[in-house]
C-alpha cells in the first residue's frame, strides 16, 4: 500500500503538515478526510456536524476537490456514491435524523459495492431530539438500518485524535473492501478541542480500491472470483452495468437463486471473514477484572474516571472499549467469558443499544445495562454508583 508521502507527491504542502495540532473533533474529521485522498463532499446542514461541511467547502478547493451542498440528505448520499463511481473518494456528514434518510442508499451502496463514507455525529433522539446535546442512539442502526443482508464498517472515536485516525481508516476500509464505512462520532466527540499528532507522510497508509487489469472484453463488474471484485470507474473503457437488483457476475438482474446466494453471500463474507483484521479495541484495567464495563465514544472517559475510583473502593473491574462498533469484536467478549468475568455492564447514552450486542457473545454470563437520558453525559459518580449497586446485586 502506498504512504501519503508516496501517493500526493508534489502536493504534500496542501495537507495538514506532520505534528501535534489543537483541533475540535469534526475538524479533525475533515482533515483526517482530505489526508485520506477525499475529494468530494456532498452534504446537507444539520446539527451538530455542521463545522465538517463548513470546513470542508473551505479546504476541498485548496487540494483540487469539490465540494456541493445539496438539496437534503437523501441527494447528498447519492452525490457521493456517483462521485465514488467515477473514481473520486467522497464522503458526507450528518446527524440521527439524516442518517436515518440515507438508509435506503446505504443498502444501494453495498449492493453496488461503491466506496464511501459517512460520519454521523450523533445527537440525542428519537425524531429532532436535542440537536445540540449529544447522543449514542444511532449504534444499531448503522449496521441494520437498511434492509436485507450487507456488512459496513463503523468506527467509534472518543477523541478529536481518533476523529483523524479513524476517519483515514474509514477511507481504507471502504476502498479496501468496496463498502460504505461510517464514523460514529457524537456531539461531544465532535465540539471537543484536543491534541491531534498528524504523522509523518511516510508513516500514513493509503489504500486504493482494487483495479481491474484484464481487458475490458473480459471484465466482470461483480466477478465472483473474488472476495472483493476489481472496481472499474468512469472513464476507464470498460462497461460497467451498475445494478441495484439482484445480479449476475455481469451486472445484469437476474432471479436466479443461485447467483441471489452467491452475490449476498460475498456481500457479508469480505466484512465476516476478514472481521479480526478490521475490528480495533481497547482493554482497560482488564487483566484481572472480574466486572467489565463495556462504553466507547465520549462515555468511555467518565467510565474510565470511575473504575480508577471503583478500583480504590476494591472493585475489580476493567473497561471493554470497542473502537469499531461494526465488526464488532465479540470474541473478546468470549474470551473475557472464559477466564472468568462474573459480570458485563454496558454504560452508554442510550435505552440500551451496545447491552444487545454485548449479550449475543455474552455465553449466559449476566449483562447490566446502565442507561443515561439521551443529551447528556454520565458523570464519573453516576458511573461508580450504579456500578456498584450492579456488583452489589
Amino acid at each position: 500500500m502506498p504512504t501519503v508521502a508516496e501517493f500526493y507527491k508534489k502536493d504534500l504542502d496542501k495537507l495538514l503538515r506532520p505534528g501535534i495540532h489543537f483541533l475540535d473533533g469534526n475538524t479533525a474529521v475533515a482533515e483526517g478526510a482530505i489526508t485520506a485522498g477525499c475529494r468530494f463532499y456532498a452534504g446537507y446542514p444539520i446539527t451538530p456536524s455542521n463545522e465538517i461541511a463548513e470546513y470542508m467547502s473551505y479546504r476541498l478547493p485548496q487540494v483540487g476537490g469539490k465540494f456541493i451542498q445539496m438539496e437534503d440528505e437523501i441527494g447528498s448520499i447519492m452525490a457521493v456514491l456517483g462521485a465514488s463511481a467515477a473514481g473520486v473518494k467522497s464522503m458526507t456528514a450528518t446527524s440521527g435524523p439524516g442518517f436515518s434518510l440515507m438508509q435506503e442508499e446505504i443498502g444501494l451502496g453495498s449492493m453496488l459495492e461503491i466506496p464511501a463514507v459517512i460520519v454521523d455525529v450523533m445527537r440525542a433522539g428519537p425524531s429532532t431530539g436535542i440537536p445540540t446535546l449529544l447522543g449514542q442512539g444511532d449504534i444499531l442502526q448503522a449496521k441494520y438500518g437498511s434492509h436485507g443482508d450487507y456488512e459496513i464498517v463503523a468506527y467509534l472515536p472518543a477523541n478529536p485524535q481518533e476523529a483523524f485516525d479513524f476517519t483515514i481508516k474509514a477511507f481504507n476500509m471502504a476502498e479496501k473492501y468496496r463498502v460504505v464505512a461510517i464514523v460514529l462520532s457524537d456531539q461531544l466527540v465532535g465540539h471537543m478541542y484536543g491534541r491531534v499528532r498528524v504523522p509523518e507522510f511516510d508513516e500514513i497508509e493509503i489504500v486504493e480500491r482494487p483495479k481491474p487489469t484484464v481487458p475490458p472484453d473480459q471484465y466482470l463488474p461483480y466477478d465472483s472470483r473474488y472476495l472483493v471484485p476489481p472496481m472499474a470507474i468512469a472513464g476507464m473503457g470498460y462497461r460497467a452495468n451498475n445494478e441495484s437488483l439482484t445480479h449476475t457476475d455481469k451486472g445484469y438482474p437476474t432471479t436466479d437463486r443461485d447467483a441471489s446466494f452467491k452475490l449476498v453471500t460475498r456481500l457479508v463474507r469480505k466484512i465476516r471473514e476478514n472481521e479480526k483484521e478490521i475490528a480495533e479495541w481497547e482493554e482497560y484495567m482488564l487483566d484481572d477484572a472480574e466486572y467489565v464495563i463495556v462504553s466507547y465514544g465520549s462515555t468511555s472517559g467518565s467510565v474510565r474516571r470511575a473504575i480508577k475510583v471503583l478500583r480504590a473502593q476494591g472493585y475489580r473491574v476493567g473497561m471493554l472499549r470497542p473502537k469499531t462498533a461494526w465488526p464488532f469484536p465479540g470474541w473478546v467478549v468470549e474470551n473475557l467469558v472464559s477466564r472468568g468475568v462474573q459480570k458485563f455492564i454496558t454504560v452508554e447514552v442510550n435505552m440500551g443499544k451496545m447491552y444487545h450486542v454485548v449479550k449475543e457473545f455474552s455465553r449466559g454470563v449476566l449483562v447490566e445495562h446502565i442507561p443515561y437520558a439521551p443529551g447528556y453525559i454520565p458523570d464519573p459518580d453516576y458511573v461508580v454508583n450504579n456500578v456498584r449497586k450492579v456488583i452489589e446485586g
